[in-house]
């Protein structure tokens, strides 16, 4: 997916940063939890989520936002819009306000703005609601807004409204990979020249009764109830699945000569991504991780790097029993055993459409900040990872390029390379 302008590959640089997650209402708020060890998750059978002891499910932990989306929207705009859709536009707002674009159309052409915000459930909690509605109530109760909210392109399209995006609204719809496809694709728009500045990132907000009562009985949530914040464990041998999160983040993406000419701050360098499919299994990885190392390898032979630059990578890792051991083989096959490792979900829980954006930030931050956070909860590392994992303690390291994957059920691998000013 590398493109070239003028004989010379494009620059693009990340200038804006916008988070929502279980460990605060923003990127500081959330970067200082993970470098503190905070976790996010918590028991959740109580009055808001009534549905856990209505359904008797054995699951009864999720990791929740720590900042609902209205207290931060107007209440009559959040009315309008599902939960994945809020999320969206809480850290776009960030994520622009950061980049210090000022008022729609003002530093940008609306004309070369783009949009790629990604989903892997989109709207399911307003598809419930309204059924329910339909079945108790009739016709008349359910809202006109029904499919503008359960579309899985209404993050997206909304983040486009809000800011006058006219150079392209696009919504990668690929499970768990969708955060980090969408900023694979905002590269591809970008060093295409169709645009200068792409919102992109992801969004999630569907922990419900269906998807927990699903990712149960596929098996691949953990059941740890009395002891929430050690439930997420990616590596160690006691891991016994994922916990379920909401979130979203958002980066603001551009071409370098556009940032430089309007004095925008940069903080790091989205250099290249890799995106492959297994073509093996709806849910499981291809054994040997062959789909996830090409994944990495692409971004890092498109970022222009060798294995060898690479000093991190901030893993999918979401805590299932396969899952985690087959991703460091797949990191040791692409990039050798030098790189660093850690573990996002387990203080975040797994975000699902908006993972990979999010755990992009913080990846960024890490090379920025020359700091990795500690992988919480990793008591004994499982015998099969033969790699380095932060645990106990971040710690503090000079990196220039970092790698973020991805993986998604349906065999979608995504993995983006960032690099240091």
């Amino acid at each position: 997916m590398t493109s070239q302008v003028g004989g010379t590959q494009v620059e693009v640089v990340v200038t804006g940063l916008g988070a929502t997650t279980p460990l605060g209402g923003d990127v500081a708020s959330t970067w200082e939890a993970m470098l503190a060890g905070r976790s996010g998750v918590r028991r959740i059978d109580d009055d808001e989520h009534e549905w856990v002891t209505r359904h008797q499910l054995p699951v009864k932990i999720a990791a929740p936002l720590a900042v609902a989306p209205t207290e931060v929207l107007p209440r009559v705009k959040a009315r309008r819009l599902d939960r994945c859709e809020q999320v969206a536009l809480v850290a776009a707002k960030e994520a622009w306000e950061h980049a210090g674009l000022g008022e729609p159309g003002e530093q940008v052409d609306p004309e070369r703005l783009g949009v790629v915000i990604g989903t892997g459930i989109g709207g399911a909690v307003t598809l419930l609601d309204q059924d329910d509605l339909l079945e108790s109530d009739g016709l008349r109760k359910v809202s006109p807004l029904t499919v503008p909210m359960l579309m899985p392109n209404g993050p997206a399209a909304w983040v486009g409204i809000e800011y006058g995006a006219r150079g392209g609204v696009h919504a990668p719809v690929s499970a768990c990979a969708s955060g980090a496809e969408a900023l694979a694709w905002a590269l591809t728009l970008l060093r295409s020249g169709e645009v200068d500045v792409v919102l992109a990132g992801g969004a999630e907000a569907c922990i419900t009764g269906i998807t927990v009562a699903g990712f149960v009985q596929a098996r691949t949530l953990s059941q740890r109830n009395d002891d929430p914040e050690r439930a997420s464990r990616p590596f160690d041998t006691g891991r016994d699945g994922f916990v379920l999160g909401e979130g979203a983040g958002v980066l603001v993406l551009e071409r370098a000569e556009h940032a430089a000419a309007r004095g925008a701050t940069v903080h790091g360098r989205l250099a290249g991504a890799g995106l492959t499919a297994d073509a093996y299994h709806i849910t499981g990885p291809e054994p040997e991780g062959v789909g996830q190392s090409r994944a990495i390898a692409k971004a890092v032979r498109e970022a222009g790097l060798d294995p060898s630059d690479v000093g991190h990578v901030n893993c999918h890792a979401t805590s299932t029993v396969a899952g985690d051991v087959g991703e460091t083989r797949a990191v040791r096959k692409a990039l050798g055993d030098h790189p660093v490792l850690t573990a996002p979900k387990s203080a975040l829980g797994h975000l699902v459409g908006a993972a990979g954006a999010v755990e992009s930030i913080v990846t960024l931050l890490s090379i920025k900040e020359g700091v990795i956070p500690a992988t919480l909860n990793l008591e004994e590392l499982d015998p099969g990872v033969e790699l380095d994992v932060v645990a106990g303690e971040p710690r503090k390291v000079d990196l220039t390029a970092a790698v973020c994957d991805s993986f998604g059920f349906g065999g979608h691998n995504a993995a983006v390379a960032f690099t240091k000013v």
